[in-house]
């Protein structure tokens, strides 16, 4: 069976586990991350990049994949039924609740992932947690309202640092919160959007995954 060269095998198990959900003529949603480059290159490998109408991506690194494969990469406005989103996470919870943005794509992930029927989740098991917070989580800021916004996740209890040299596809800046043990990510999701100045937070509690698949070293696990 052909494969990528060079990826992790556990990365390679979820990703490939995930074609199994691929339908001719369909319009997927696609993230951003390594595990989702496998995933990406395997569309290519398998003949999926030809198959699938076209892509909704979060990222212009991922479009520039899938585009290379000669996948039509389509805007989300003009989709009218997404049935499928597929991508990875920085960390996740066996309640299939998430930290993503280590990619710096978080808001443009968020909202596909809110415009998909069903939205899968494909990570190694070194991702797998009992509580989020150990990776930094991301906040995508408008450049005007850093300092603001990084006094006020202070108040919360984190430690909130620049990510310099970083600008979003959208033209923003991020703040990693480091120290946070995230007890209640729902009401923690809830209180950080509600700060002027944040576009999202990395955090995939009120729209968690509907599946993870957990590459292991012996194949995958299904959550």
């Amino acid at each position: 069976m052909s494969q990528p060269s060079g990826q992790p095998s556990k990365k390679l198990h979820a990703a490939r586990a995930a074609l199994a959900l691929l339908r001719e003529d369909m319009i997927l949603g696609i993230g951003t991350g390594s595990t989702v480059n496998a995933f990406i290159e395997l569309l290519g490998v398998e003949g999926w990049a030809a198959r699938v109408r076209g892509a909704v991506s979060s990222s212009e690194v991922s479009s520039s994949r899938l585009a290379a494969l000669g996948t039509p990469i389509l805007d989300l406005n003009e989709v009218s039924d997404l049935p499928l989103y597929i991508d990875g996470a920085d960390e996740a919870t066996r309640s299939r609740m998430l930290i993503k943005g280590g990619g710096a794509a978080l808001t443009r992930e968020k909202i596909i992932a809110a415009a998909a029927v069903r939205f899968v989740c494909i990570v190694d098991d070194g991702k797998l947690v009992d509580t989020l917070g150990r990776f930094p989580l991301p906040v995508e800021v408008i450049p005007m309202a850093r300092s603001y916004v990084a006094g006020r996740l202070a108040a919360l209890g984190a430690r909130p640092v620049w990510r310099q040299g970083t600008t979003t596809d959208n033209g923003n800046h991020i703040l990693d919160l480091h120290d946070l043990t995230i007890a209640d990510p729902l009401a923690l999701e809830a209180a950080i959007n509600q700060i002027v100045g944040v576009v999202t937070v990395g955090l995939f509690a009120a729209r968690r995954a509907d599946q993870l698949i957990v590459g292991t070293p012996g194949g995958v696990e299904f959550i």
